[in-house]
């Protein structure tokens, strides 16, 4: 089950990064960083780390060594934590327009259900270690 909770996760973090290279996805990004008062540096930094995420939880899964699989696991899991609480944050920002979200939809619940999955994943990835 973590396994391929890792995967979907990972998979679908390094997509929603690599998408903000791209329009529309690249104009709304920038859209969210700008009207949501988040320091400018926050948009490479966010796709940068979304990226990174990605590949952390993805490589996970062909790692043998153990200890690197439950670090890389434990770290992919919490920055999606931090990228997800942000996200959750710009959703509820008045002054961000649904329009430039990318399923255009207000509310954050597409964040809040990858936040709590994400947790789920750092919990059960901490759980194993004890």
């Amino acid at each position: 089950m973590q396994r391929k909770l890792s995967l979907f996760l990972g998979l679908m973090i390094l997509i929603f990064g690599v998408l903000k290279f791209i329009d529309p996805f690249k104009s709304w990004y920038l859209a969210q960083i700008e009207t949501s008062g988040l320091p400018q540096n926050s948009y490479l930094m966010g796709i940068i780390g979304e990226i990174i995420v990605g590949l952390l939880l993805i490589v996970s899964l062909f790692l043998h060594d153990q200890k690197v699989k439950f670090y890389s696991i434990l770290a992919g899991s919490a920055g999606l934590v931090g990228i997800m609480i942000v996200a959750v944050y710009v959703h509820l920002l008045p002054e961000v327009p649904a329009e430039v979200l990318p399923l255009k939809i207000k509310p954050p619940v597409i964040p809040f259900g990858v936040l709590l999955a994400a947790i789920y994943n750092l919990y059960r990835t901490l759980l194993r270690r004890v």
